[in-house]
């Protein structure tokens, strides 16, 4: 059941539509490049090192590639695989440690939007959060049954996040766990798990690269470290600024449809630690404690950042559905029963999922619920899902069902998304159908440009074309003949920039508004 619901929620339709935004096509095209260079050392993109993150998506997209070929489904692929090592791990945790609630807490956490989207994404968030997840879990067990291999897998996989993403995997591992052992006042706890043969593991797993790479590219620590590590932390370097509390809607949408639920299990643990406050926990209260700290302590601190993106804190969100399906197990074990007002708000938001999803090409095509006969019907089924819901969960006392008939519209929202969106959003937000369409054209070795052009197409060509894009505002138009792609109605100003070379229409993507042009071939020349 649990690898059938990882299947679809996960692998089910990769390659319905196309990379979406700038991060998907560029992430892409450096594991692209790296396996065409035999290369896997140094990240390059347009032939040029880019060193923005480590390499554990690289590589494993590399592998994909070389077993299954070059493509945009398996770009995807690792992170699919690793939200299902992902799902698995929390099955086997809770299987061994709080048996009863492993296939709760596995699907909660795989049917969670926030883990189910970047699932199906290829970029380093859902790498960091396996690794992530993998790495508390495991130390927790060694907390719990002082098993030394449960301490070395919490190292080895700490130090893949590093690899993943960086030093934000150990320095959120240590604030998480450093808390922890204040809230239990075992300082103990925190000087044990500095075990020398688990930092000897960590170092030989992450200095040869991080070393391997600084030799080759002398650069590398200031860009990684001091501008993509402490000055997009610190600044808005890179024109991520959002409110403070950016990251408080986002965690509640990231956890549909479980946000409520989610919310209740927190109020509970959190009156649970107050009322036993300088009290021993049990284990049952401590895990509590500690999925709460690991759940709190990454969105605070991505709170205090300059730069936030939503992919920040999807290693948060497991704790969260731990937490719950921790919190289902214990009220299903006293008999407690849920409110009225509780079931009713879940019934809503579990159901209401289904609205957007059924509604996609009008919210793709003009961002807005119009009001038509089509919204009436979407409402009308999330209506009766929320009915059906809420009345399943009164009549069955008790949280057994939950489950399941949360289930039902996650998996209703997906089957409506692939089968009715991927359409509109391929044609709409990849660049692949604009791709292909210029290569009906006969000219697709031509070197290729952009003018005026958001970074999404100009990523997703160079994915999809294979090709170095050049973009005409960064100064150079390509001295030979070339292809370029610009908005509707910017011939003249073509025309303009290519100063004597003759420019020919080739055709138009009406659904991005955009045209693609031949241009003759000159010397290389400066724009003005």
């Amino acid at each position: 059941m649990l690898v059938g619901f990882c299947f679809f929620l996960f692998f089910f339709g990769l390659a319905h539509f196309g990379l979406l935004g700038a991060d998907e096509p560029r992430y892409a095209q450096v594991a692209r490049e790296m396996l065409a260079q035999h290369d896997w050392i140094t990240p390059t993109l347009g032939g040029k090192p880019w060193l923005e993150k480590p390499p554990l998506y690289y590589w494993q997209a590399m592998l994909c590639y070389r077993l299954f070929g070059v493509s945009d489904w398996a770009a995807r692929l690792p992170s699919a695989v690793d939200a299902t090592f992902l799902v698995l791990a929390i099955y086997i945790f809770l299987k061994r440690f709080r048996p009863g609630s492993q296939l709760d807490g596995a699907l909660m956490t795989a049917s969670a939007a926030g883990v189910l989207g970047f699932a199906r994404a290829a970029s380093t968030d859902m790498p960091l959060a396996m690794t992530f997840t993998v790495a508390l879990l495991s130390w927790y067990a060694w907390a719990e049954s002082g098993s030394k291999t449960c301490l070395a897998t919490g190292y080895v996989f700490l130090a893949l996040g590093v690899l993943a993403k960086g030093p934000v995997a150990p320095l959120l591992a240590a604030v998480v766990i450093l808390s922890f052992a204040a809230l239990k006042r075992d300082w103990q706890l925190a000087k044990r798990t500095l075990w020398l043969p688990g930092i000897l593991v960590f170092g030989v797993a992450v200095a040869p690269w991080f070393l391997a790479v600084q030799l080759r590219n002398p650069e590398f620590f200031r860009v990684f470290i001091l501008q993509h590590n402490l000055e997009r932390f610190s600044t808005n370097l890179y024109h991520h600024r959002q409110p403070f509390w950016f990251y408080l809607p986002v965690a509640l949408l990231a956890l549909l449809p479980w946000c409520i639920f989610v919310v209740a299990a927190l109020a509970a643990t959190m009156r649970g630690w107050w009322r036993e406050r300088g009290e021993t926990f049990g284990s049952d209260r401590a895990l509590e404690i500690f999925l709460t700290l690991w759940l709190i302590v990454p969105i605070a601190f991505f709170s205090i950042s300059q730069s936030k993106l939503p992919g920040y804190i999807l290693p948060a969100l497991p704790a969260a559905t731990i937490l719950l399906a921790n919190y289902v197990r214990r009220r299903q074990e006293t008999g407690d029963v849920p409110s009225v007002r509780l079931i009713t708000l879940h019934a809503l938001v579990a159901a209401a999922s289904i609205v957007p999803a059924l509604m996609i090409q009008y919210l793709v095509l003009q961002h807005r619920l119009p009001w038509n006969r089509a919204t009436l019907i979407s409402l009308g089924v999330a209506a009766v899902l929320a009915i059906a819901t809420a009345l399943t969960l009164r009549a069955r006392t008790g949280l057994g069902m939950l489950r399941f008939v949360t289930l039902i519209p996650v998996v209703l929202t997906v089957a409506a998304v692939l089968r009715l969106g991927a359409p509109t959003l391929d044609a709409k937000l990849s660049a692949r159908s604009l791709a292909d369409e210029i290569s009906r054209v006969g000219t697709q070795r031509l070197p290729m440009a952009v003018f005026r052009t958001s970074r999404e197409t100009e990523f997703g060509l160079a994915f999809y074309r294979d090709q170095v894009i050049a973009r005409y505002e960064r100064d150079i138009v390509p001295m030979s003949e070339h292809l370029v792609v610009a908005p509707h109605g910017s011939e003249t100003e073509l025309v303009k920039q290519a100063s004597g070379r003759r420019v020919v229409f080739l055709g138009s993507y009406a659904p991005q508004g955009l045209d693609y042009y031949w241009v003759a071939g000159s010397e290389m020349r400066h724009v003005h």
